[in-house]
């Protein structure tokens, strides 16, 4: 038997004839550009989120991007944010001319450690960009204090998120702007790129919206530079499609989660993830950690199970070369960089079956077990 860390595949086939229908419609419509589907889906999502406005656009790349925009930070400014993450998060950053400034991350949650956060925050400062990990929340209470402390704006990145919560809130709507991807291996995937941004913040709603169309209110007038960054209307459907079921997936994911702790919480040499008190995650990924280094090892032996698995990420944005002007040494975050050798995320997704979870914890239970019995 052979287990993806992600399929998509069995997602579509269980809605399938639901998914052909719409893109038919479209089709048949001719509109494929901010098609009626385009609103219809940012209605239905702000819905979802309990949030009053949600604007799409055409990746969780771009969602950052213009969020930054609308807060009109750019160069000269700072923003927080972490090390462990993806590229896009001080992408969007750079590109808009300010400077990531990189707090570590806390070894238990693998999200920004909100006790660093103050010690960070200079003149320049404008914002903190939380980024919502592996489906897990950050500790956005701590992070509100600090942002009404110092009068800054709160970007979350939701991205490996939607659904979860904090303290009752969906992710996306504590903050000032929520941004999340529709990336075909997140929660709540289309068949392609595509993005949006949440706020209750009527002014950041409407620069969000004008700046993803050229920067224009009207067509062919153009206030300022923006982006062509518009979800297209096929995405669109197919995200109204899976919408109603997201919940749905995510409790799938939550049960799966909950089988792999219940196997594997007396596994020597793995530590599993954990969540805050007032956070639930919607476990984008199921992420260990494999001590000793032995990560690789695991991998390997995982994978001549059958059991294929993914490292998220292996190498700390601060010590990336497209950072090397922040001259940040090895060793100046270290949990990001402990994090960056001993993650493994299994696989995960709504419709892996009994049976192929029984297999990824034995294997791994197995792979462990053969380590240290040589050791």
């Amino acid at each position: 038997m052979k287990i993806p860390p992600f399929d998509a595949t069995c997602q579509y086939q269980s809605i399938r004839s639901d998914i052909e229908k719409s893109i038919c419609a479209v089709m048949a419509a001719g509109r494929y550009i901010m098609g009626p589907q385009v609103k219809e889906f940012e209605a239905q999502f702000a819905q979802y989120l309990g949030c009053p406005q949600v604007i799409s656009c055409n990746s969780g790349t771009d969602a950052l991007h213009l969020a930054l925009k609308a807060l009109r930070i750019g160069p000269g400014d700072e923003v927080i944010t972490v090390p462990f993450t993806f590229i896009a998060t001080t992408e969007a950053i750079g590109i808009v001319g300010a400077t990531p400034v990189f707090v570590d991350v806390d070894l238990n949650t693998y999200n920004i450690d909100t006790s660093l956060i103050e010690a960070k925050i200079t003149e320049r400062t404008k914002a903190i960009l939380p980024v919502h990990l592996y489906g897990r929340p950050c500790n956005m209470t701590a992070i509100m204090e600090i942002a009404r402390k110092y009068n800054l704006k709160v970007i979350e990145d939701c991205a490996q998120a939607t659904g979860a919560t904090w303290a009752g809130k969906k992710v996306g709507t504590i903050g000032d702007v929520g941004c999340f991807s529709f990336f075909p291996t997140k929660n709540l995937g289309c068949f392609g790129d595509g993005g949006a941004i949440a706020t209750s913040d009527p002014m950041i709603a409407e620069r969000v919206e004008y700046l993803r169309r050229h920067g224009g209110k009207i067509k062919y007038q153009h206030e300022e530079l923006g982006l062509n960054s518009r979800l297209d209307t096929v995405q669109a459907t197919v995200l109204l499609v899976k919408l109603p079921y997201l919940d749905q997936w995510n409790e799938a994911r939550a049960a799966i989660a909950d089988y792999y702790i219940s196997q594997l919480a007396k596994v020597k040499g793995v530590v599993l993830p954990k969540v805050e008190q007032e956070g639930t995650s919607v476990w984008n990924q199921f992420t260990i950690r494999v001590l000793d280094g032995q990560r690789n090892q695991v991998q390997k032996l995982l994978k001549e199970k059958g059991v294929e698995t993914m490292v998220y990420y292996p190498i700390p944005l601060h010590l990336q070369q497209v950072h090397a002007n922040l001259e940040y040494s090895l060793g100046s975050l270290p949990v990001s960089e402990q994090l960056s050798h001993e993650v493994l995320s299994l696989p995960m997704f709504p419709e892996l079956t009994a049976p192929a979870q029984q297999t990824v914890t034995e294997s791994v239970k197995q792979a462990l077990a053969n380590i240290y019995s040589s050791v």
